[in-house]
C-alpha cells in the first residue's frame, strides 16, 4: 500500500506542524487488491468457485427456461392450438331435445374452413355384467373391464393414430355397420393379440368384432390406446343410441383456425339450435407459456439462489480468514498512516475481484451448457442479452455483499494491537 503524504507549505519558525490526511488512490487500491487475490491463486480460484456455480446456474437457468419455452410453444401450435373439441349439451338444456349432434355432423363440419378431419365419439355404456374377452380357440376365456368408444372414421383421423398393424376402418365399414373394431396396444397386449394375420376377433359382451387394427400411438385421446374402438354407426345399432350428455365430437384444425372453428362449430351443426352445443377452443398459448415459465423460473431460480449464498459464505469465509492472517500488516499500514476505510476499501475491492471474476466464468459456463443443451435436444438456444449482462454484475455484487463483514473486522484491527502479534 502507498500511502501519498501532500506536500504543504513550508512552516514558519515556532509555528504548529500541520498533519495532512493520508491518501488511498483508485489505482493503489486496485494494485493492493490485485496482488492478494493473486498472492494465493489456488484458494483464490476455490473462493470464486462458489459464485462460479451460483452465476453459471442463474445463466442457465434463465438460458434453459426461455429455450423450453420455445418448444413448448411449437409443440403447442403443432397438436393443442389445433384442437378443438365440440360437447352435446342439449339434454342439460332441455330433456326432451334429444342427440345434440345431427347424423351427417362430421360432413356439415368438414365443410368450414380450416377442418381437416372431424368426428364424433362417444364411450358405450354396457351391461355390467358384459366385459371384453378374447376369442378363444376351443374354450372362453374370461371377459375384461376395457372401456369401449365409439368413433366414427372422421374421429379416428382427427386423433392421428399410428398403426402397429393393420388399418383403420373407413367410411365403408361405417356405412355399412360392419363389425370390426380397433385395439389400443395396451388392450391388445392385455387380451393376449398379438397378430391379425389369424383374423382375431374380440367378445363385447355376447357380441363379436374383427379385429383390423392395433394403434400404437396417437397424438391427441389417449385414452384410445385403453381402449376398444368401434364404428359408431355397429355401436347404436347394437346397443343403441347414447342418452344423455356424453358424446363428443373431435376436430382436428390448420394452424391458426382453431378459435374461429370453435366460435362457428355449434352453428354449423345446430343452426335450429346452437346451444345445444359447446365448443372448446384450445387456451391460450401466451397463457400456457408465460404459466409454464414462471413456474420453471421459479423452481430453478431458487437452486441459483442457494448456489449464490454458498459462494457468498466462502467468499466471506476465504476473507475473514485471510484478514486473520494479514494481522501484522494491516497493522503495519495502520502505523504508516493508512486509515481504517482505506483498510476497508482493500478488502472489499479484494472481494469484489473475487466475485467478478466467478460471474464471468460462470456467465462461460452457463452459456455453454444452454448450447449444449439445445445442440443435443436439436433445439434453437435462446438466452436474453439482459441476462448475459446481468450476469457478471450479480458475481461483483455478491462479492461485494461477501466482504462487508471480513472488511468491517479488519478496519476495526489496532495498530499497537497487531504489532504485538
Amino acid at each position: 500500500m502507498r500511502l501519498r503524504f501532500p506536500r504543504g507549505p513550508r512552516r514558519r519558525s515556532g509555528a504548529r506542524p500541520r498533519v495532512e490526511p493520508s491518501r488511498f488512490a483508485p489505482r493503489d487500491a486496485f494494485g493492493e487488491s490485485l496482488a492478494g487475490v493473486l498472492q494465493r491463486p489456488a484458494r483464490s480460484a476455490l473462493t470464486a468457485l462458489g459464485t462460479v456455480l451460483g452465476v453459471g446456474t442463474f445463466v442457465a437457468v434463465l438460458g434453459l427456461t426461455v429455450t423450453t419455452s420455445s418448444q413448448i410453444d411449437s409443440r403447442f401450435n403443432l397438436l393443442t392450438a389445433t384442437e378443438v373439441t365440440v360437447e352435446d349439451v342439449a339434454y342439460s338444456q332441455n330433456e326432451f331435445a334429444g342427440p345434440g349432434f345431427p347424423a351427417d355432423a362430421d360432413a356439415r363440419i368438414g365443410r368450414l374452413g380450416g377442418v381437416r378431419h372431424a368426428g364424433v365419439y362417444h364411450s358405450v355404456h354396457l351391461d355390467g355384467t358384459a366385459g371384453v374377452r378374447a376369442a378363444p380357440v376351443g374354450g372362453s376365456g374370461g371377459a375384461e373391464r376395457i372401456d369401449v368408444v365409439a368413433a366414427s372414421p372422421g374421429a379416428l383421423l382427427a386423433a392421428g393414430p399410428r398403426m402397429s398393424r393393420g388399418r383403420l376402418y373407413d367410411e365403408y365399414h361405417s356405412g355399412t355397420r360392419q363389425r370390426v373394431a380397433l385395439l389400443g396396444a395396451s388392450t391388445a397386449a392385455r387380451l393376449g393379440v398379438t397378430t391379425l394375420d389369424t383374423q382375431p376377433a374380440v367378445f363385447i359382451g355376447d357380441e363379436p368384432f374383427t379385429v383390423i387394427g392395433i394403434i400404437e400411438d396417437v397424438e391427441r385421446k389417449a385414452d384410445l390406446l385403453l381402449s376398444v374402438v368401434v364404428p359408431r354407426t355397429t355401436a347404436e345399432e347394437v346397443w343403441g343410441a347414447p342418452k344423455g350428455t356424453g358424446t363428443t365430437m373431435l376436430i382436428a384444425t390448420a394452424p391458426g383456425a382453431a378459435q374461429q372453428v370453435a366460435r362457428l362449430a355449434p352453428t354449423a351443426l345446430r343452426p335450429d339450435h346452437p346451444e345445444y352445443l359447446r365448443a372448446v377452443p384450445p387456451p391460450d398459448p401466451k397463457t400456457l407459456r408465460s404459466g409454464v415459465t414462471s413456474d420453471l423460473e421459479q423452481l430453478f431460480l431458487v437452486l441459483a439462489g442457494i448456489c449464490l449464498v454458498i459462494g457468498a459464505v466462502g467468499i466471506a469465509n476465504t476473507t475473514l480468514v485471510a484478514v486473520l492472517e494479514r494481522t501484522g500488516e494491516i497493522g503495519l499500514r495502520r502505523a504508516l498512516g493508512a486509515r481504517g476505510r482505506h483498510i476497508t476499501v482493500q478488502f472489499l475491492v479484494e472481494s469484489g475481484a473475487l466475485g467478478s471474476l466467478g460471474g464471468l466464468v460462470g456467465t462461460a459456463l452457463g452459456t455453454a451448457t444452454v448450447v449444449a443443451v439445445a445442440v443435443v435436444r436439436d433445439w434453437t438456444p435462446v438466452i436474453h442479452p439482459a441476462t448475459v449482462a446481468a450476469a457478471p454484475l450479480l458475481g461483483l455484487v455478491t462479492g461485494v455483499l461477501a466482504g462487508l463483514y471480513p472488511a468491517w473486522r479488519a478496519a476495526r484491527i489496532e495498530p499497537a494491537e497487531a504489532l504485538r502479534r
